[in-house]
């Protein structure tokens, strides 16, 4: 048989109101009778029914995170700062995997992949505007990443044009004239907004924008990368520094260059984008754009958070997270840092 509050309350000596106050977290009742609950809870292994609890709230403290792939390191440690910030809020984490399907993409935000969900985290690659619109007006939706520039749900995300653009001005002023560009995807906003920075970053140094310099790629994998620098170490002129739209991507590129016998950073610079662990422990070690996942995983369950709990019906909001450029041995040959989060 479940335990029930009414069991939990006989066990703990208090009202069943009280036990309800304890699990739902009020601050109505007083540190010792919390503690005495939270005992009796502990030593009846209590577990919430979430049905009964749905029908009486119209909550199943259930959100949905749809990402595009689980097994890209930007997406699996993202996943699990969200999950983090969710539990502090007593909400459980449903990841969906989407490849970047849009029917996927849909059903998650809908919730129609599961049972209930009070609403969803997601970050599209397919989604259009008008389903957004369609999507944001069912439950509360918050959107992560580039696709959208104004969307019609609460959007977080890095200014990639300007982080881009940062990161790239950082190789003009080591000295590097012919810089390539590994990621474009006209598919995708991502790979398109990274490349409108670096090609503002060429055109404020005065520098010639060289199209045949700009590599198209698919997923953002390491064969990606590899690949890319294969057809670049094929052209007639080496460059001397690479912008890469992932870090990803860059790994993949180092591997080829590095086989090729061409020293990094001496005589090509790699840079990144994404910071992920990857970076830090590859040899040699990747400069590269770090957004503040931590940051984006907190506001995003936040604004989740006021949608649901407030129940606020506002226009969306727009946050631009935090990013800062990592410099490492792929560019300057030492591991520095060049400042905190914006």
């Amino acid at each position: 048989m479940a335990v029930s509050l009414k069991d939990v309350a006989r066990l703990a000596g208090v009202s069943i109101k009280t036990v309800s106050n304890v699990v739902n977290n009020s601050p109505a009742v007083s540190a010792a009778t919390a503690a005495r609950v939270r005992a009796a809870l502990e030593a009846l292994d209590y577990r919430p029914n979430i049905s009964a609890r749905g029908l009486r709230t119209g909550r199943t403290d259930l959100i949905a995170l749809a990402i595009p792939a689980l097994d890209e390191p930007y997406f699996a440690e993202l996943s699990g700062l969200i999950v983090e910030a969710a539990a502090r809020q007593g909400w459980t984490v449903l990841i969906e995997q989407t490849g970047g399907d849009r029917g996927l993409e849909r059903q998650a935000a809908a919730g129609s992949r599961f049972h209930r969900i009070d609403g969803c985290i997601a970050c599209p690659l397919a989604l259009t505007g008008a389903d957004v619109v369609e999507l944001a007006g069912q439950r509360p939706l918050v959107l992560l990443g580039e696709r959208f520039p104004r969307p019609a749900a609460d959007h977080v995300a890095v200014d990639s044009v300007q982080a881009a653009r940062e990161v790239t001005r950082h190789l003009i002023e080591l000295g590097r004239r012919r810089i390539a560009f590994i990621g474009e995807q006209p598919a995708t906003r991502i790979g398109g907004v990274r490349l409108a920075g670096y090609r503002s970053a060429l055109v404020e140094a005065g520098h010639r924008l060289d199209e045949d310099l700009i590599l198209p790629t698919g997923p953002f994998r390491r064969t990606e990368g590899a690949a890319a620098m294969t057809r670049l170490l094929a052209g007639r002129q080496l460059p001397d520094a690479v912008v890469c739209a992932s870090d990803l991507l860059a790994v993949g590129a180092l591997r080829t260059l590095l086989s090729a016998g061409v020293r990094v950073p001496e005589e090509v610079a790699v840079t990144g984008f994404d910071d992920i662990e990857e970076a830090r422990y590859c040899t040699p070690s990747l400069t590269t754009v770090a957004p503040d996942k931590a940051g984006i995983a907190e506001t995003a369950v936040e604004l989740l958070c006021r949608r649901l709990r407030e129940r606020s019906a506002g226009p969306p909001v727009d946050v631009v997270a935090g990013h800062r450029l990592q410099v490492r041995e792929s560019t300057a040959g030492a591991a520095v840092t060049s400042g905190p989060p914006r």
